[in-house]
């Protein structure tokens, strides 16, 4: 590895969304313990939130920056973050994100950082760098998969994704073209994707590692003609999460492999017909479960009125259904889950890669079905079909359940979870070590 002689300051600008800002964090934790020291720049109302996350080890080597960004007048100072935010007001978002780039080169001006680490959506910010003369690398917080398939759809126009199995079904294709067709303050996101990738000095680097993801790595490297560096999964130590111990207390009764934990990540709400389907999928299933339900801002409703009638009488102690919030990557650790039904978000991936517990894929949105294709492909879980129509059945929910967590015909994809997770611990240093020299040559040709 290089040797970092002197510190390098790092100013780092993710996109104004949690599951962006994690990831950026988790980066910057482990730079920092390599001679980086870390400025880490959102609006008040996210730092808000990542204040917390951040332990006395970190308190010195992470600087926390808030960038202001205009308070338009459908879009005050606590909409400045995609949590809670009403979704018609994502583009307006965006173009105040915009509008705020005059700061971030007032910020960069006051810290003169060696480096800048910036997001996907933001063209503007590799740009202010140049401007500064700092070279500024992007960093994607989702799968190689999905980026690759994208690079490819934009680059290859009416040609097939050289990669079978990541293949995405006629009621989810559209979802996805519609995706990056949003347009904000004249841009499109697809033309914000493609000027970041293309403004990035020399490489670009992605939350994935090479175990899961080597040939879209690759593949994408040559899509965008520059090196694409994993920097590993970056998933957050559970230390930071609190409380929950009857949920603990609940999982030490179980035996172990046992159960399932389910849940569709922070920024997704079950409709009335998928809580149904699900519920009578887990019912169905025998098996143990935690289940954390989520509602909209402001749409908070009793378990009992939002699940079917009976339900938790139904389960009893084989059930444990929690609102809001659970220390996810605490219950993934721990020796009784054997299986996560998951929405397929790139972080709750991560996550149950490194405790090698086995997915029961049941994607929903945005990048989601093509991260369960890949899932499935490397043989680390198994999707939930849906009928023609893309809905949700209870039968089939049940019936992967069962075949992951249960069944002998299970135990390939219980074993190739587990040799992943190996993987990822064997991998972690020599990782860091690549992203650290890739950071520190960038500097030395700047």
């Amino acid at each position: 590895m290089r040797r970092v002689n002197s510190t390098v300051h790092a100013l780092m600008l993710p996109w104004l969304a949690h599951g962006h800002i994690s990831p950026f964090l988790e980066l910057g934790k482990r730079l920092s313990e390599r001679n980086f020291h870390i400025y880490l720049c959102s609006t008040p109302v996210n730092l808000s939130s990542i204040k917390p996350k951040i332990s006395e080890k970190y308190s010195s080597s992470i600087e926390l920056v808030e960038l202001h960004l205009p308070s338009l007048p459908d879009l005050p100072p606590h909409y400045h973050t995609t949590k809670g935010l009403p979704p018609h007001l994502m583009n307006t978002l965006k173009a105040a994100f915009d509008m705020a780039s005059p700061g971030f080169s007032n910020i960069i001006k006051k810290l003169n950082p060696n480096l800048i680490v910036y997001d996907f959506l933001q063209p503007w910010a590799p740009e202010i760098a140049r401007l500064h003369n700092v070279p500024a690398v992007n960093f994607w917080s989702v799968g190689a998969g999905m980026v690759s398939f994208f690079f490819h759809a934009v680059q290859n126009v009416g040609e097939g994704f050289p990669f079978e199995a990541v293949r995405l079904h006629d009621y989810e294709q559209w979802k996805f073209d519609r995706l990056f067709e949003n347009s904000a303050g004249g841009i499109t996101d697809k033309d914000r994707a493609l000027q970041c990738a293309g403004r990035s000095s020399g490489f670009i680097l992605m939350k994935t590692f090479r175990e899961l993801e080597g040939k879209y790595l690759d593949y994408l490297s040559s899509l965008v003609g520059k090196k694409v560096i994993p920097v590993g999964p970056l998933v957050q130590d559970h230390g930071v999460e609190d409380g929950n111990d009857d949920i603990i207390k609940w999982l030490d009764e179980k035996e172990e492999c046992s159960s399932v934990f389910v849940s569709c990540g922070t920024e997704y709400f079950l409709t009335v017909k998928e809580r149904e389907e699900i519920a009578y999928g887990l019912e169905l299933s025998n098996v143990n479960f935690i289940w954390v339900i989520r509602f909209p801002i402001g749409e908070s409703m009793e378990l009992e009125e939002a699940l079917p009638a009976g339900f938790l009488e139904r389960v009893g102690d084989r059930g444990l259904v929690r609102e809001g919030w659970a220390p996810q990557t605490k219950i993934l650790e721990h020796p009784s889950i054997g299986g996560f039904v998951s929405h397929c978000g790139w972080s709750s991936i991560m996550e149950s890669m490194k405790s090698g517990v086995p997915i029961i894929a049941m994607p929903m949105q945005l990048d989601q079905p093509l991260n369960a294709r890949i899932v499935e492909e490397v043989g680390v879980g198994l999707e939930v079909k849906r009928n023609k129509s893309g809905e949700l059945e209870r039968e089939e929910i049940a019936k992967v359940i069962k075949g992951v967590v249960v069944e002998k015909d299970g135990e390939s994809v219980r074993k190739r979870a587990k040799e992943m997770s190996d993987s990822i611990g064997n991998e972690g240093g020599r990782e860091l070590d690549e992203v650290v020299n890739a950071l520190v040559d960038v500097l030395h040709e700047a």
